[in-house]
Parts: structure tokens; sequence; C-alpha cells
């Protein structure tokens, strides 16, 4: 799997060149490999599992793990390194090979006469979140492998940071196998050099050193002091480059977005939040680090909706918090953290406000994934691309279950059940990505249904960030491996808007779908002058659903549409200010909601020009089906509705819980036969047996 969605800034060159390895079993071992000055050795990793109860297996994460010796850098040093010259760091790719085996491999072409990749072997953000895995091992097991490991992972995170200089906090992505750290690799990273600005990468190890402060501080003051000096200097080159701006706004397509994000993003600032909230609890007396988490999420939260989850559900994006001020028509699972940072941000600040943006994303959008896509990596707004990863699928669950404990939701913590089940079969492969016998989960099941059996370090850090979350909650592991397989699912479906039975406009296909803020579904788009007209064939529905068409709006000047007894809209948005392009493509709702029995949608175009892309349907209540082993099933049913909707559930001996648009339980009971329940205005029915 590609690092291109890991940073968000990787060009589509390294997408073409690393997106696609061999298929072949699962297999499995584990050790801990010597150095190598450039292909890792092929090796077979075994089962290794010591507790067959437990998920966490560390054994292929182990196997990633290498070592290098630097040589002397101004500016780079670490914890010990004159007595310990040796860093410890996972390489970021295993490709799979003939024979279930792993070989390990640097990102970008190999140099066979330097030993060099194009970008390096290593880089900060997998050795950060690496770091995170073993920290979580270790307090939650007490494993004395996993304390060294962490200490050694934390003190690599360290050496890419810059100490010195203008950029002093700041840090450089990535390391070749000899320890020579590539500050500008090809393709070029955002910012170049790597250290010159804030980045993900800057986020993630704030993320590590937070967590490993907490960590250590009892058992090692002296290496917590080291850790909490090095947050503090990323704190500093927070506050220099981003934090300055707290309190201004800019303007995206006419929304008011934060300006003191990191790289302009919720989901890099959540990743920092995530150790900056460690951290604070554990020195609630270093100010600058505090104010920099309530910076960081009062931006978080402004990305957010403000209404609940019914009434955010009604309209785009369906309750998210959307990850980039840059755009207001984009959402990736990948580093989708936002919720799970506001959760925790809120219980250390004590602002219970900051867990309410939280909770709408978990009952309204989390759902809205549930019955219609799955944690795939990117709305467009429409289902653009429906690939789904591990460090999408882990955002979301850590999201949901950080939610749900800081709510004390068991309804959110059945969402969450459902989510992780992607790693045992409910997927678009159908099959298990994740092995508990050998640690290894795969790198991403493609939207065809293909699965990519490579396993790098991104995907393997985030499948145990998983494994390791589902064993604190037993409850929840247990709904995740009971509801494997897919049944039937009844969300959110494409209309293209292209493909009209009868239209007098004209269908415009430009050189490119992606604009830099949003991608055209299908790659064209249907053009109405005025008094032009288009029918849309949609199928017969379960219930009544929503209509969103997705129109390319104009800044300024807008059109009219009339979509027939649906309603009319009029579309344009405001200035561009920090986005891509002008105008933004958007789903406008239309306020009448189509009968079930439709099966066709017309539009007329009464002034300007309306550039349809799509239509989104959405069903008032949405439904996905899954089964397990024997007669384990599981079916959740959503309201996206603002008044109380009933619906057909369940079977004989299911346990039918109800909850509201905050999570709260409001009727639990066991079936004798499928009933009519009523759920809430926005609220969400989890049926289990």
């Amino acid at each position: 799997m590609t690092k291109s969605t890991q940073h968000g800034t990787r060009s589509s060159s390294l997408k073409r060149l690393m997106a696609t390895v061999s298929i072949v079993a699962l297999a499995g071992a584990l050790g801990l490999a010597s150095a190598s000055p450039a292909l890792a050795a092929t090796k077979t990793i075994a089962a290794a599992a010591s507790d067959p109860a437990r998920l966490t297996n560390l054994a292929h994460l182990d196997y990633l793990l290498d070592q290098a010796t630097p040589a002397a850098v101004a500016g780079h040093t670490t914890y010990a390194l004159d007595t310990q010259p040796t860093l410890t760091m996972p390489w970021v790719y295993a490709d799979a090979r003939p024979g279930g085996t792993f070989a390990r491999v640097g990102g970008g072409p190999l140099d066979p006469a330097t030993g060099h990749w194009g970008q390096g072997s290593y880089d900060a953000d997998d050795v950060s979140r690496a770091a995170v895995v073993y920290l979580r091992d270790w307090q939650q097991t007490g494993s004395v492998s996993s304390r060294q490991k962490a200490y050694e992972l934390l003190r690599s995170t360290a050496y890419f940071q810059t100490t010195t200089g203008p950029d002093a906090g700041n840090v450089v992505l990535w390391m070749q196998p000899d320890g020579t750290l590539n500050p500008s690799p090809v393709p070029v990273e955002l910012p170049n050099p790597s250290d010159s600005g804030n980045s993900y990468w800057l986020a993630r190890s704030i993320w590590a050193f937070g967590e490993g402060y907490a960590a250590f501080k009892q058992s090692d003051p002296a290496f917590a002091a080291f850790l909490q000096q090095r947050l503090q200097l990323g704190v500093a080159a927070l506050d220099r480059e981003t934090l300055a701006s707290y309190g201004k706004f800019d303007v995206a397509d006419g929304a008011r977005v934060p300006s003191w994000l990191i790289v302009g993003g919720a989901d890099a600032s959540a990743e920092a939040v995530l150790g900056l909230a460690a951290y604070s609890a554990a020195a609630p007396t270093d100010k600058a680090a505090r104010t920099a988490l309530s910076e960081l999420s009062d931006g978080i939260a402004d990305m957010g909706s403000t209404g609940s989850a019914a009434t955010a559900a009604q309209s785009w994006p369906y309750g998210a918090i959307l990850p980039s001020t840059k755009s207001r028509s984009q959402f990736h699972s990948w580093s989708s953290q936002m919720p799970a940072a506001l959760a925790r941000a809120s219980v250390v600040l004590k602002r219970p406000a900051l867990l309410k943006p939280a909770v709408t994303d978990s009952v309204a959008f989390s759902t809205t994934l549930l019955t219609s896509t799955g944690p795939i990596n990117g709305l467009s707004p429409t289902p653009t691309d429906t690939t789904q990863i591990a460090y999408g699928v882990d955002s979301r669950l850590q999201s949901l279950l950080a939610v749900g404990d800081v709510s004390g939701s068991q309804g959110i913590d059945q969402l969450a059940g459902i989510m992780g089940s992607w790693y045992f079969g409910n997927n678009t492969s159908g099959k298990p990505t994740y092995d508990p016998a050998t640690g290894v989960t795969f790198d991403g099941v493609q939207a065809n249904g293909t699965v990519n059996t490579g396993s790098g370090a991104e995907s393997t850090i985030h499948g145990l960030l998983s494994m390791l979350a589902l064993d604190a909650h037993p409850t929840v592991s247990a709904l995740a491996q009971s509801a494997t397989q897919l049944t039937s699912r009844d969300g959110l479906t494409v209309v293209e808007a292209e493909k009209a039975t009868s239209t007098t406009g004209t269908v415009v296909t430009p050189a490119s779908a992606y604009n830099g803020e949003a991608q055209l579904s299908g790659g064209s788009l249907l053009r109405l002058a005025p008094g032009q007209n288009a029918t849309f064939a949609v199928p017969a529905g379960s219930g009544p659903r929503h209509v969103d068409p997705v129109i390319d709006e104009p800044t300024g000047t807008g059109a009219v549409s009339d979509w027939s007894s649906l309603g009319v809209l009029r579309s344009s948005v405001g200035a561009q200010g920090v986005t891509p392009v002008p105008g933004a493509l958007l789903p406008q709702p239309l306020p009448v909601a189509l009968a079930a029995s439709a099966t066709s949608v017309s539009v007329k175009a009464r002034s300007g020009t309306t550039d349809v892309d799509a239509l989104l349907v959405r069903p008032l209540v949405a439904r996905v089906v899954l089964t397990g082993s024997g007669t384990a099933s599981t079916e959740l049913v959503q309201s996206t509705s603002l008044s109380p909707e009933a619906t057909l559930v369940g079977s004989a001996g299911a346990t039918v819980r109800s909850y509201d648009d905050q999570g709260r339980l409001v009727q639990s009971l066991t079936l004798g036969a499928p009933q009519t329940i009523t759920l809430r205005p926005g609220g969400f029915a989890v049926v289990t047996r």
C-alpha cells in the first residue's frame, strides 16, 4: 500500500510506483533481523501468539524492525546516543513474496550503488507510531520486551527531530538504511525539505512523545524528562508556525475555517492532540503544552457539526468532522481520529462541549459509512476512492471507542464493534485482513475486492493499534469477531448524472476528474443551460429516500434548478479563499423525500448553468445486516429522518437496543419474532443474536 494517503502530500507518481504487490498466503514468524544496506532479506514469519485468547500479536512488527547507526549530523541527536549509537526502526514496506514470505523494502527506486532508496527505508511517521504500539502494549500487558522496544523507537523518533536553527522542533521524514537522513526525497515531499515547516510527521512525533512521557514518567524519570524536552521543542515549532494564528479564520468557498491547524488539517492536528492530551494529563502544569492542546482542539471542533446528529444527517457532510480546511467536499477515513482527539481533550481540559461534535460524527457519520460503503479511503464528495486500508479502519474504530468511553454510550461501542469487524471479513473482499496467529495486517482491499497482501509498517501498526483497543474492550471485540460477513446493505447509493435516461443537456468530461479539492464521480458531469432538463433512473427503495444532487456550484451568482415535486435548488458558494479552485462540488439536499415507489427523478434548469455530477440517494432508514459463525447475526438500522421512523427488525431470539441521536439507550428488548420498532430522529438501533 502506498504511503500517499498517510502524508497527505505524496505525489501520484509514487502512488503508481508502489500501489501493487503480489498476492500470497498469510505467513508468519517473529524475529529482529540484522540491518541491510539495500533490500532486506526475505523472511518467513511464523505464528508467535503467546496468548491464544488475545488478538494482539507483535510478531510481524517485530520482523519489520531493523537497526542503523547514523553518522554525526549537526542538529540531530537523541537520548544516550554517545553510549547507544544504534537506532531501531521499522522498514516502511513489506512486499509479499511466493512461499508465504515477506521482503522488507524502502520507498521509491533503489540505487544499487549506494543502497539508498528514492525516499528511504525508514520514516518518522512509522517510527513514531510503532513506538505508540509498543507503549500501549507495555502499558496493557506489562511486557518487558515492549517496554524496551518503545524506549528504542522513541529514541529513534527524537533523532529525526531537528534541534537547532530556524527549523528547530520540526522533523525530517526519511532515513536511508545506513542511517543517512534524506530531507528532500524523490518524489518531493511537502514541506520540502521535510523539516522546513509543520507536518504530519511532526504531529505524529508529538503523539509518540506525549504518550511516551506519560508511560515513562514514573519508571524512568530521566528518559521521561528527555521526551518532555522534545515534546516542548515540537510545541515551540507549532507555536511559531501554526498556533501563532490562533483565533484567526480563513474562508473556504464561503465557509469560515480555522487558520491555525497543522498543515490546514484537523486530521494532522488530531494526532498531535492525542499526544498532547496524554502528556497534559501527566504534566498538568506545562501551560504551553496545555494551551497548544486547547487551541488545536478548538480548531478541530470548528471543522465539525454544530447541530445534533439528527439535524447533521440531513445534509453533507452528514455529521463528519472534515479533515482539511482546504476542501468542503472531501472526507477521508485515514488519519480521521478527530473524534478521538476531541473526546480525550474534553476530559483533560474539562471542557465537555468538545465532545459534542465527536458524538455527532460517531452517531450520524460513522453509521452512514457502516450502512453504505464501510470505512473507505475517500468521499469527494461521492464515494470516489473505495479502497479500504487499516489506517482508515483504525482511525474510525479508535474514534468510536474513545467517544464511547467518554460519553458512556454502549451504542457507540456497538458501532465500534461493527467497524472493527472489517479485520475479520466485513470488507469488500469478504476475507479477514488481520491474522492473530501472525500479526500480519494486509495493506488493504481494493474497490474490486482484490486484497493487497503486502504488510508494511503503516498497515501493521494500525492493525495492531486496533487489536490492542479490541483486547481492552472485550465486548466490542466479541461483536467485531461475530459480524464477519456482509449479508445485505441498504444505504447511500450514487446515480451518475451523465447516465441520465433522457436529457437535453450536455455531458462534459474535463481533462482531470480531480481539481485539487473534489473529484467528479465517474469523471463527467451533466451541464444544463436554462430551459434544459434531464431525467434520472433510480431503483425503487425500501422506504422514502433523501435525494442530494451533487452540483458543481459556482462562486457568486449561482444557478436555479427545479427538481419536479422534490423542490427547488439555488446553487452558489462564497469566496474561494484558501481552496485550490473557485466554486465547490457539493451535495445539496432536496427538501422533499422521494417516495419508496418512485423510480425516476427529473430536473429542469431555470436560470444560470446547472452542472450536476451525480445524485446521492439515501434511505430515511438505512440498514446493514451481517452474519457470522453459527446463528450469529448483527443488524444496524440508522435513522436519517427528523421524525420518528417505524422499521421492522430482527428475528426470534435477537436482542434489540435502540439509541437516540446522542447514542443514549432508549429501548432494549428480546424478540420472539421480527418486530417493528420506532427509531428516534437521527437515532439508530443494533440488533444482535
